[in-house]
Parts: structure tokens; sequence; C-alpha cells
């Protein structure tokens, strides 16, 4: 039988430091951590080989005392528990274990100087073996170095990815700590380079952190961002959340915080998605950041080393913040969508070849020198007037003439001669419908083409939720009773749900083995809806929920599959009445810039952009 023994002092830091040094990244992120407890205004990060060769942070923050350093490189010694209470964590870290566990597998260097003192001290630490404190130059603050990161355990270096992947982890650990403290700069360093600055803003808290936000997340997330500030008892949730247009195949951006923590935690995950259910299919999600702020005993930070997962005490009041607050923040928005999909429909006109310095690339006869020799700018309004010049006079015949070789006769557009004023509302006054798809209105400062089938649907979906909420659906019955043939498992299973269904206006019961009869269909869906196509889908949906989500969520999810069935369909024509009722009801209605699905409802284009496109700005 093997004895027991006592594991040496080394081999107890290289194990604890597998916990909290996984990767460069979790390094950077503990350092980081610990410069923003001592107070720093101005974080500086370099990285040299993916941070395996090097990681340093210096900041301009308290300092430590010679006394200190070397106590600093000792597991479990920390200046962050004062009274030794863990329900009361106010800091980023507290276990007193990143730097002697990065110590335990690499070359490392501190230097720090109070505020107050004379000269700085430095202290080195080689695997795990501490050298004295000697002076050292060095201004306010501390530097750290970390060289040669897992040379004393090499097998954990066949675990790491490239030096490009290592960064890009880094560069996510700064940004994230970055979005939860945007009155610091930051700056990070990468082989010469420097991917990230990130200087301190200016204004409140909520005005800073959206600007963070943008020049961390894009300035696109900036303008579709929807402000998010609400509190239930001592739980307070602020930060920014995208429209749902704005959307991403991943849910890589979404970032959450709790007390100013960087975490992945399954229930706030689970509760953002569920805000988005009714506007985003299942396989895209929102861009977000969220700041959730508590009472340090509401919440245990001290579930893992890394620090990157909570335990709420309750649970259900943190969820219900959160989904009610995004919807609010989500309905508040009206039918706004995000600017990124009119930047996508005017890309889409840019012609795909390299583009041509101008005046080269002109398609104007006039602005094309033979000799390739830019000719003088032709004066504003000239084009303008040469057009009228050359334009038929009133009451001439117009002769008719074929279309150029290549090209086809474009196909018939249903206009229409509506006078109602554009400018009097925002989704403007119905002008003409397209292919019998597509509504273009006309707006004060520009056109607006709208989706006829994706805004009816989101239009009937809405109704639906609100008819379910004041006490059910309105119900029509059928003259002749549908009778639908079904998998016999889908014909048991919609009839195990049809008390929930008959909710909905969707009246049905059992009819043999395999089949279900519909006796009655909401009034919203119309005489025209397809009965048969309804009940199957809605046999597919229920199979693919099965009892994972509540009651109330999963009619909803019911409600959207039988809003699309309901729904105008493309292809359907509409005169002008018709078109200006369904841009006047979605001005009215929340959530229909996107349907239900998270697809754009219309696209804007403003009259500068599409002046832009024909060269007359």
């Amino acid at each position: 039988m093997p004895t027991l023994r006592r594991l040496p002092e080394r081999l107890v830091n290289r194990i604890a430091a597998g916990e909290v040094v996984e990767r460069p990244a979790a390094a950077v992120k503990e350092l980081v951590e610990n410069a923003l407890d001592a107070g720093a205004s101005r974080i500086e990060v370099v990285l040299r080989d993916g941070g395996k060769a090097l990681i340093g942070v210096a900041d301009d923050g308290c300092g430590m005392a010679p006394e200190e350093l070397e106590l600093a490189v000792e597991r479990h010694a920390t200046s962050k528990l004062p009274d030794d209470d863990l329900t009361h964590i106010r800091t980023l870290g507290f276990r007193g274990e990143a730097l002697p566990s990065i110590g335990a597998v690499s070359r490392l260097s501190i230097t720090s100087r109070p505020r107050g003192a004379d000269s700085a001290h430095a202290i080195l630490v080689e695997g795990g073996a501490k050298g004295p404190v000697m002076p050292a130059a060095g201004g306010i603050g501390t530097r750290i170095e970390v060289r040669d990161l897992f040379y004393a355990t090499p097998a954990r270096l066949k675990f790491l990815k490239g030096n490009r992947t290592e960064s890009e982890h880094a560069r996510d650990a700064v940004e994230r700590l970055a979005m939860a403290h945007p009155h610091v700069t930051f700056l990070l360093t990468d082989e010469g380079r420097t991917p990230l600055r990130l200087p301190a803003a200016t204004g409140d808290l909520m005005e800073a952190r959206l600007v963070r936000l943008g020049a961390v997340l894009g300035r696109e997330f900036q303008e579709n961002a929807l402000p998010v500030d609400a509190a239930r008892g001592p739980v307070r949730l602020v930060g920014h959340i995208g429209l749902p247009t704005l959307n991403r195949p991943t849910a890589a951006g979404q970032y959450l915080f709790v007390n100013g923590r960087p975490v992945k935690d399954r229930l706030l995950v689970g509760a953002v998605r569920g805000a988005y259910a009714d506007f985003l299919a299942r396989d895209r999600h929102p861009m977000l950041a969220l700041f959730l702020e508590l009472p340090p005993e509401e919440v245990d930070v001290n579930v893992h080393p890394a620090k990157t997962e909570v335990r709420f005490r309750d649970q259900a009041l943190v969820r219900g913040l959160i989904v009610g607050a995004l919807k609010h923040a989500l309905a508040q928005a009206g039918h706004r969508a995000s600017t990124g999909v009119a930047a996508a429909a005017l890309a889409s006109f840019a012609p795909h070849d390299a583009p041509l310095p101008p005046p080269v690339q002109s398609a104007l006869p006039w602005q094309r020198p033979a000799g390739g020799f830019a000719p003088a700018a032709v004066p504003r309004g000239l084009a303008e007037m040469a057009m009228a010049f050359n334009a038929p006079l009133p009451g001439s015949p117009v002769p008719a003439s074929a279309p150029p070789d290549g090209l086809h006769p474009a196909a018939p557009v249903e206009a229409t001669t509506g006078t109602e004023p554009a400018r009097a509302f925002p989704l403007g006054a119905a002008r003409a419908q397209l292919h019998t798809t597509y509504i273009v209105a006309q707006t004060e400062d520009g056109i607006v083409i709208v989706d006829q089938h994706a805004a009816h649907e989101r239009l009937v979906y809405e109704r639906m939720k609100h008819d379910l909420l004041a006490g059910g659906v309105k119900r029509q019955g059928l003259l002749i009773p549908e009778v639908v043939e079904l998998d016999p498992a889908d014909a048991e299973r919609l009839g195990e749900r049809a008390a929930e269904l008959a909710e909905l206006g969707l009246v049905l019961e059992p009819f043999g083995t395999g089949c279900v009869v519909v006796r009655e269909v909401p009034a919203l869906l119309g005489a025209r809806a397809d009965v048969r196509g309804l009940v199957r889908d809605l046999a597919d949906e229920l199979a693919e929920l099965g009892d994972a989500l509540a009651l109330k969520e999963r009619l909803e999810a019911v409600c959207s599959r039988m809003a699309c069935h309901g729904s105008v369909r493309a292809g359907r024509p509409m005169n002008a009445d018709e078109m200006n009722a369904l841009l006047r009801q979605m001005e009215a209605t929340p959530h229909s810039g996107q349907c239900n699905h998270g697809r754009p409802t219309y696209v804007e284009l403003k009259l500068a952009d599409i002046e832009r496109l024909f060269g007359r700005r």
C-alpha cells in the first residue's frame, strides 16, 4: 500500500495554477482585474507570441509597499477581504491565488511603487521559487511581467492554440473588463501593433458605457442600441440591447456582467433568449451588454477559481427582471428597425467591380474623357437642365423602343395613385406595389419598402397575443369541418393540447386513428387560411417544443406559427387603401420592425443616400 504524504508546495501551486491560469488570456484577466481593484485610471497590456513569451500589465493604481510585495506572491494572501466575510465581496479579486499561480508556471516579476513613496521595489518568482525584494526604478503604480508562461509545465503548452488565437482570447478578456469600466483607459499592444486603444469615456455612467460599447462592438451597435434601466427590489439591471434585426448566428455578441464582473451564466443567457423569443429565429442571437447590480450577499461569486460562474439567491427574481426589462425596452422601440438593414440594401446597389476613381466611373457620357484626363467639374443642376431640354413636349407621343440587348422588359408594376401626404406619417404613404409582394411608400425624406407578408405576420401575432391575454382569441366556425390526416403520434399530441389550442381559437378533436377534425379557427386568420398546413405545422412545432417550455411560452410559439399562416401572403394584390392601412397599423404596433423570425419587415432609404447612388451628392 502506498503511504500518504503531503505534496510539495511547488507542486500544489502548479496544480492550483491549472484551474486559475488555463491559458494566457486567463492570466491577462487576473492581472487586469488586480489593476482595476487598485483604482487604476490607465491600464496598458503588452503581449508577445500570443502571451506565451510575454504578458505585461502596467497600471497607475495605488501600488504596493515592499513588505506587501513579498506577501503578494504567497498563496491566499489578499487585501480584499478585510473582515474575512465571503458574503460581502465588492472587488473583482478576493481569493489571493492569481499571482502565486502565475508565478508557479512562469517567470514572474512585479515592480510597484505606492503613492507617496520615493522609490519602487521589485520581486522575481521563477517556477514558484521566490526571490528577495529589491529596489528598482518605476513610477507610481504596478508593472507586472509574465515571461515564458507554462515553461515549468511543458505539457500545458501542447494544449494552447496558435499565437493569433491566444491573442484574440486575451483581447476579448480585456474588452469585457473595459466595457464594465468605461472611465478607465485601456491599451493593448501585440507584437508592436496596437489592436485595442480605448480612451476613457466622459459623462455619466450610462452615456460612457454606450460610447465604450460602440468602440468595442462597433458603430452599428451604438446606433441601434436600446437603453435598459429597470429595478426590482434591491436588484437593478442597466445596459444596452440591440434591435432584433441586429442579430448574429452565435451568442458571441452577448456580454453579461454581475456587479462589474464578466460572467457566463446559464440563467442569464436563458433569460435573454426568453425575452427575444418572439423576435428571433432559434438559430439567431441578439447583441447586447447587460450589467446586473445587486447586494453582494444576494449572489455567490465563489463558485470556481476563474470567477466566471455565479449563483443567485433568488433566481426567479433575476430572470423575471431581465425578461421584463428587455421586453419593455423592445416595446418602446415601436416599429424601429436597425440601420444596418438600409446599409445592406444600399450596398447591394454598389457595383461588384473594383471602384474606379471619379469621374471615369461616372455613367454620364460627358464626364468620360477620351484621353483619360479628368474634365472640369460639372456644375450642380446641369444634368437636370439637360434632361429637361431633351424631354418631349407636353402632349407629344412617346415612341416605343425595344430594350437594349441583353436586358428584358421590366416586370409590370401595380402603381397606385394615392394622395395621402407622405410627411404626416413615419412610414410615409403608399405609392406602389411591386411584384404583388412589396409596398413602396414615400416618406418626407426618403422611401420605405415593406414586405407585406412579414409585416402583416407581426401584426397578426401581436393581435393574437393581446386577445390571448384578454381572455381568449375570437373564433369562427367552419361551415364544413376540416379533417386532417397526420402521423398517429402527432394526432395524439394535438389531442392532448386541444384545451391550450382552444384558447388560441383553434378548436379540434381526435377523429379516428391518425386524424383530427378542425371545427373552429381564429377569426383573425380569415376564410382563406390553410387549415391543413396550419395543423401539420403545429404538430411539428409541438413535437419540437415538447415539455421544455412553460405553458405561456409554448402558446406564444404556437401563436407565431398561426400568425404566419394567417397573414397576407406574398403575391396578393393590394389597393392603396389596404397598403396605407397596413402602414398605419405598423406604426401603432410595437415590434413591427421585424417579423416573428427576426427578419426586417421594411427597409428605409434616405433621399440623401439615394442621391449618392446617382452621383447627386
